[in-house]
């Protein structure tokens, strides 16, 4: 599953493709690795409209999980939306675009040991989003801190295509490219915006050498 992804491009482009009124990231610096439990941008819907912010990678954990652990490290890839668990956050007000640049599978040698494999877009356009969801939620994240009130974010997955299937058999993030993609996500009823998790085309993804600091 993607537990690796960058976001490099700049934080001006998000704002025009995503329609976003209110940026609140201050400086947006590259973030060539992005990790599960750590802080990145994303694009909701607030109370003036879309609003880019920073929120942590990893949405609540079902309790059932976290039985015998102190921490929840949240869940960052999200296969079934129409589960219990996540139907809560179905509501456009929960949903989210993620933005990123490239994204990350593990490719697994005959060695037994693996290495990041990376994927972008094949038609010269840095940016994508991720199909995600969003909420505030109370929990311990990390020890050292005790328990915070977070905003976590996941995305949907959904099958591989041809290019992610040839490391990652069983899945891959769904990818949103396409500004009515964008729209729906963002604004439709739950059924048709979940019309959307789906694998890209193949052919619309290629491999790329790990991203840089800078775009």
């Amino acid at each position: 599953m993607c537990n690796l992804y960058a976001m490099t491009s700049n934080q001006k482009a998000i704002r025009e493709i995503a329609k976003v009124l209110d940026d609140l990231t201050g400086n947006l610096q590259p973030l060539p690795e992005i990790y599960p439990n750590t802080m990145a941008p994303i694009v909701r819907s607030g109370g003036n409209g879309r609003e880019l912010v920073m929120a942590r990678w990893g949405m609540p954990t079902p309790p059932g999980y976290l039985k015998g652990h102190r921490v929840d490290r949240g869940v960052t890839n999200i296969r079934n939306p129409s589960s219990t668990w996540w139907k809560r956050w179905e509501s456009v007000q929960h949903r989210c675009l993620v933005p990123l640049t490239a994204f990350s599978e593990p490719e697994r040698l005959p060695d037994g040991t693996s290495r990041p494999v990376w994927f972008a877009r094949n038609d010269g356009e840095p940016l994508a989003f991720f199909a995600g969801i969003w909420c505030r939620w109370t929990s311990v994240r990390k020890l050292a801190d005790g328990e915070t009130t977070d905003d976590l974010f996941g995305f949907l997955t959904t099958d591989a295509n041809l290019e992610v299937g040839a490391v990652h058999p069983k899945a891959m993030p769904v990818i949103l490219t396409q500004p009515n993609e964008l729209e729906r996500w963002m604004t439709a009823p739950i059924a048709g915006a979940l019309a959307l998790q789906r694998p890209l085309p193949d052919g619309v993804l290629c491999r790329v050498q790990a991203p840089a600091l800078a775009d």
